[in-house]
């Protein structure tokens, strides 16, 4: 592979690893509690 597909392709694969990384963390810092009654239209 060159250089360019190379470099390319990390920075994919740290876009898409730090958005799931960060997903996750903002999932396990969420501290709120879950309402009692959900209305939803439909």
């Amino acid at each position: 592979m060159s250089t360019s597909a190379i470099i390319m392709m990390l920075i994919a694969m740290l876009i898409l690893w730090g958005g799931l990384a960060i997903a996750i963390w903002n999932i396990s810092r969420y501290q709120g509690e879950e309402p009692q009654e959900v209305h939803r239209d439909l």
